[in-house]
This record gives C-alpha cells, sequence and structure tokens, in this order.
C-alpha cells in the first residue's frame, strides 16, 4: 500500500481515469436530474456506493485478483443459473420488461451480468496469461467456451444488450495476448455475416404489427428462416425503415428511437438548457433516465454535449490502453484491453442507438445511466485499472507474451 500511494503521488494515467470517471458519473446525475430530480438523488447515492467498491478494488494485489478470478466466475455463474431457475420468488428475482436480470438484495436490485463482465475478463486473463495454445485455431475453443456459457446464461433472461459485450472484449483480448490475426478475422468474418444474412432475411420478410403494437407471427413458410426473437427482429425492421425514410413503425416498435432522434437534433449546437424538463414533459421518451439518456444529454446540452461526452470515453478509453501499455503483469495488460474494450463499445452501441445508427438492444451508457450495478460494476473496473497502474512494475510478474522464433501475430 505505501509503495501505491507513492506510485500515485507521481504523475500518473490512472489520474486521467479517476477525473475522467468522476466527470461521466457527475454528468450522468446532472442529466438524470432532468429527467427526475428523485432518480439524480438515487444516482448520487450510487455513486457514493461505487466509489466505496472502486476503492475496494485499488487495493488487493494483483496475484490476488488473478487467484479470486475463478471462483469468482464460478460464483457469478451460479447467480446467472439462479435467475433462471423456475419457482424462485418474485420478491427474491425481479422481472423487468420480461427479463429475469435482477436479484433482490434489499438496498439494491443487484445485476448479475454486470459482474459477469468482470469476471469474465479477470478469468479470461488468467487463463491466457502464459499459455499459447491461443495461436492455433483449436485452441481458440477454450477461450470461447469461457465466453460461451455467461453469454447463453444471460440471452436466456432475456438480456442481448449485456451478451453483445462479450465477443468484443474476447477479440481485443485474444490480439493483446498474441492470437493470430487471420484467424480472428475468419471468427468475425463467419460473424459479420450471420449477421447481415439476419438483417437480410428480416428485410424481406419484415415482421408485421397490429395496431395495438402486438407482434403477429411470421407465415409458416417463411417462418423457419427466422432465429430471433419477435421484438428483436421488430427492432432490426424499424430501424431499416427509418433508413429508408418510411414510417411504418414510428407509432409501435419504432417509436422509442424515433422519438430520441426527434430530442437529439431539438438540441442543436448549444443545447435547449433547462428548458429540456418542459420538452421531455411534452415527448414521452421510455427509457430516458436509461438506454436513451444520450438523446437527453444532446437534448439540453447540445452537439457540444455529445462531443464532450464522446470525448470523455475517448480519453477513458485511451487511459486504460496506456496503463495496459505499459503493465509489465500479462494478467493486468490482459484485464484492462478487456476492460477497454467492454466500456467502449458499451458506450459506442449506446451511443449509435441512440442517433439511430443501430437497433436497439437495450444497453445502458457507462457511467451516465440510472442503476446501482451498472455503476458499481464500471467503478470496480476502473477501481482494478488504478490498482495496477499504482504498482511499481518491479513488483509485477515477468514480462509476457514473448514469441522469439515462432511465426508472427499476422501469419
Amino acid at each position: 500500500m505505501p509503495s501505491q500511494i507513492v506510485t500515485l503521488m507521481k504523475p500518473n494515467i490512472a489520474w486521467y481515469v479517476v477525473v475522467t470517471a468522476l466527470a461521466l458519473s457527475f454528468m450522468g446525475v446532472m442529466v438524470i436530474g432532468t429527467v427526475s430530480p428523485t432518480l439524480a438523488s438515487d444516482q448520487s447515492r450510487w455513486v457514493v456506493i461505487a466509489l466505496v467498491g472502486m476503492v475496494m478494488c485499488v487495493l488487493p494485489h494483483p496475484k490476488q485478483l488473478s487467484v479470486i478470478a475463478m471462483p469468482a466466475m464460478v460464483i457469478t455463474l451460479a447467480l446467472l443459473v439462479l435467475l433462471l431457475l423456475p419457482g424462485i420468488p418474485t420478491w427474491l428475482v425481479r422481472p423487468r420488461n420480461g427479463a429475469r436480470s435482477w436479484i433482490n438484495l434489499v438496498f439494491m436490485d443487484f445485476q448479475p451480468a454486470e459482474m459477469a463482465k468482470i469476471v469474465f475478463v479477470m478469468a479470461l486473463a488468467r487463463y491466457l496469461r502464459r499459455r499459447d495454445s491461443y495461436r492455433t485455431l483449436i485452441g481458440l475453443l477454450i477461450p470461447f467456451l469461457i465466453m460461451f456459457i455467461p453469454v447463453g446464461l444471460i440471452l436466456k433472461q432475456p438480456d442481448l444488450g449485456s451478451a453483445l459485450l462479450f465477443p468484443p472484449a474476447l477479440f481485443a483480448m485474444l490480439l493483446a495476448a498474441g492470437a493470430k490475426l487471420r484467424h480472428l478475422t475468419a471468427l468475425l468474418s463467419i460473424g459479420i455475416l450471420a449477421i447481415v444474412v439476419n438483417v437480410a432475411i428480416i428485410a424481406l420478410d419484415p415482421p408485421v404489427i397490429s395496431p395495438n403494437g402486438r407482434i403477429l407471427p411470421h407465415p409458416p413458410a417463411t417462418r423457419w428462416m427466422h432465429v430471433l426473437k419477435p421484438h428483436q427482429e421488430a427492432r432490426i425492421a424499424a430501424s431499416i425503415s427509418q433508413f429508408k425514410g418510411e414510417k411504418t413503425y414510428s407509432r409501435t416498435t419504432g417509436y422509442q428511437q424515433e422519438t430520441a432522434m426527434m430530442l437529439s437534433g431539438a438540441g442543436g449546437v448549444l443545447g435547449m438548457g433547462d428548458r429540456s424538463e418542459v420538452i421531455l414533459r411534452y415527448n414521452w421518451l421510455p427509457e430516458r433516465h436509461n438506454d436513451m439518456i444520450f438523446s437527453i444529454i444532446v437534448n439540453r446540452w447540445g452537439l457540444v454535449g455529445g462531443l464532450v461526452t464522446m470525448f470523455l470515453y475517448l480519453l477513458l478509453f485511451y487511459a486504460f490502453i496506456v496503463v495496459a501499455a505499459r503493465s509489465k503483469d500479462p494478467f493486468a495488460r490482459l484485464t484492462t484491453v478487456g476492460f477497454a474494450a467492454l466500456l467502449f463499445t458499451q458506450a459506442t452501441i449506446n451511443v449509435a442507438v441512440n442517433i439511430g445508427l443501430m437497433p436497439i438492444t437495450g444497453i445502458t451508457l457507462p457511467f451516465i445511466s440510472y442503476g446501482g450495478s451498472s455503476l458499481l460494476a464500471t467503478f470496480m473496473m476502473v477501481g482494478i485499472v488504478i490498482n495496477f497502474a499504482s504498482r511499481p512494475p518491479e513488483m509485477l510478474a515477468r514480462p509476457s507474451f514473448e514469441f522469439d522464433n515462432r511465426e508472427a501475430i499476422f501469419q
């Protein structure tokens, strides 16, 4: 601990991480206050709890974090299974919007999927830290298995938004660990092809929505082609319709995204300031304190506010990458890369959804969206990265990923 304090007293990239995370959280409390002063008060309380969690993650030695990674993964998987067990009382597992994703802890609703992101990255980093089996195509099976187990359980809730964040973290960590680029490119191409095929199927045979908003089933002749859930297909169809300039889904599935885009555009360059509260009162936007909060930022503070928000995320991402580059410990380096990929992907998808570049996926904006579990998880990531940045290099393990006399990474 004394050595950590000495290291932090010197110029250290860790302070970029702290300041950026606090700035984003302060912005979150302010913009949530535009939606609801009560929710802003709750969010302020979550910020304090999250900061305590961050400090707790700064204290353990990285070797201790590495040791507990696998047990923590097992415990988190058990909690994900608990959410899906039949007969669990509703006072313990609280369904929301049709998803069984939260466990009632009395003082907060805990979302195991948020913790799953952290322990997945740490467990994968522990597995990869001194192996080179993943430099073969067959050797990639175990890293993908480590990902598919929590992703499969999260998709069963269902929570597509959280599940989408795991593959980018996996690919980033494999690339940082030295996996061959041609293997990763081939796997990525297969994934992209699957997405393109599904989007094409939806475009050719879009879901039909009744006037009351009910999604009608596809005809038996084409039902076999559709692998996504009806509400997911409807969101993709609504985005396709918006790109075409049509209003087919504007009063049903596409209402939320179109309203978010309208509010973003109404903010102009400098935003509407306090008038945003009046605008929001007469333009109902579902999940405006959560998934769609970026549109509220732009409505209140305009294009300038949106650009400042994105700059803060880029600065945080840069700080994470610098910490990873300077780390000599393979576990620290890979964990930091995984966290950077998670947060950057999450922020990018949320912004893209709010401005109409992607279908709605149910992904929150890190540090800013309302929610105790999400805020605690993101600050725990920050605390772990600060932990790595505050350790003198000589206290860490030997350098890793030395592939002397082997094929180059790009082969």
